[in-house]
């Protein structure tokens, strides 16, 4: 129903990566010195000889370090030497586990009941691995409310599309898009308040959605390059923010140059002097043609008054594109090079989800991003006076 649904699916990254994605591997063990780690926990309801893994997080999923067995009081310790601190996942089943930061010297001591580990697991003498489980259990309140109440937002939307009732479909994406935002502000407030964690820089780069939080993420890689520059965190967050800076608020927006409808290129540049909002779209992307209405709706009210539309479409089909821009009713500016998700202006973007838009003030600087519907209106109301 939503384009900016798409965004929970960075609480896979956290959730259901550590639930599912497991790599078997030789369980390693580091050195046992007091220089290193030392996890220790105790579990209700895990009989001795109960196994316990610990596993550490890639890339793209977790890797298998070690294993230990429970005791008769249902107690385990992992000790080891790692190179720097990482998140890593501690579990007895893929149902049951929960989620720590280990790094060298931290005394960390976790306990739960083994049968439901990820609502009932405390950690202690570790911030970052409390700090890890905030925000874990934040998210999975905030995933369980989204699954409570979107099936029915979904049917009241449908049906409003269904009877044409323009206005009830914004209301209801507004309904759910807040209820979306709840918990990835409190995420936010919580990265804000730690931003030489290295979990605020996990966060940053897979949870959250690093373009939508900017500056907050800007500044949280400034101090982790000065307090941890070697972390992988930290070089993972500002790579991933490094093809944002050239559309962050404020910066004049680099320059598209693609064909029209009509074979012939036409710079983004050659706009000048319009406010301009860049539109990246498909013909094929339902919630893109679910939007287009309230597109359609700004551009009838602001286009006399010095507003301009730059439609920059993901389509491989020229067919369907040219079919989509008559059906739709979309009468301004269109340029695609055919490429679908490899066009050369959604590199230049860092487009990963459409649909996405900039709002370029006269100058071609970028005064908005992803306004829809009623925020789109009200920006331009309060540019376009």
């Amino acid at each position: 129903m939503m384009h900016k649904m798409k965004s929970l699916l960075y609480l896979g990254a956290l959730l259901g990566m550590a639930n599912a994605c497991n790599k078997n591997t030789t369980p390693t063990t580091g050195g046992t010195d007091g220089a290193g780690y030392q996890l220790s926990g105790q579990l209700q309801n895990a009989p001795a000889g109960t196994k316990v893994y610990l596993a550490e997080l890639g890339e793209t999923q977790f890797v298998s370090r070690d294993t230990a067995t429970t005791d008769e009081k249902g107690q385990f310790k992992f000790t080891g030497s790692l190179p720097e601190a990482g998140l890593y996942q501690v579990k007895t089943s893929d149902q049951n586990q929960a989620l720590v930061v280990l790094s060298n010297g931290s005394r960390v001591e976790l306990s739960g009941d083994a049968n439901q580990l990820p609502t009932t697991y405390t950690v202690k003498g570790s911030p970052d691995s409390e700090l890890l489980k905030t925000i874990t259990r934040t998210l999975e309140s905030s995933q369980r409310q989204m699954q409570q109440v979107m099936p029915r937002l979904e049917q009241r939307y449908t049906q409003a599309a269904q009877a044409g009732r323009q206005d009830s479909m914004q209301a209801i994406q507004r309904q759910a898009e807040a209820l979306q935002s709840q918990g990835q502000r409190e995420v936010a407030r919580l990265v804000r308040q730690n931003p030489n964690s290295v979990v605020s820089a996990f966060v940053l780069s897979s949870v959250l959605n690093p373009d939508d939080n900017f500056t907050l993420a800007d500044s949280v890689a400034t101090q982790l390059k000065a307090s941890q520059p070697n972390s992988r965190y930290t070089k993972s967050l500002v790579a991933r923010l490094e093809p944002l800076r050239a559309t962050a608020i404020g910066t004049t927006a680099p320059e598209i140059s693609l064909a029209a409808p009509d074979g012939k290129n036409l710079p983004l540049t050659s706009l000048r002097g319009k406010y301009v909002l860049i539109d990246f779209w498909a013909s094929w992307c339902g919630p893109c043609r679910r939007e287009n209405p309230n597109v359609v709706k700004a551009y009838n009210k602001y286009k006399g008054k010095g507003f301009e539309i730059y439609g920059v479409s993901f389509d491989q089909d020229r067919a369907k594109w040219l079919k989509a821009i008559e059906a739709d009713g979309l009468i301004w500016k269109h340029v695609s090079d055919l490429k679908g998700w490899e066009s050369a202006a959604g590199q230049t973007y860092g487009i990963k989800s459409i649909p996405a838009s900039i709002l370029l003030d006269p100058q071609g600087r970028i005064i908005g991003k992803n306004l829809r519907g009623e925020a789109l209106e009200a920006k331009l109301a309060s540019v376009l006076k």
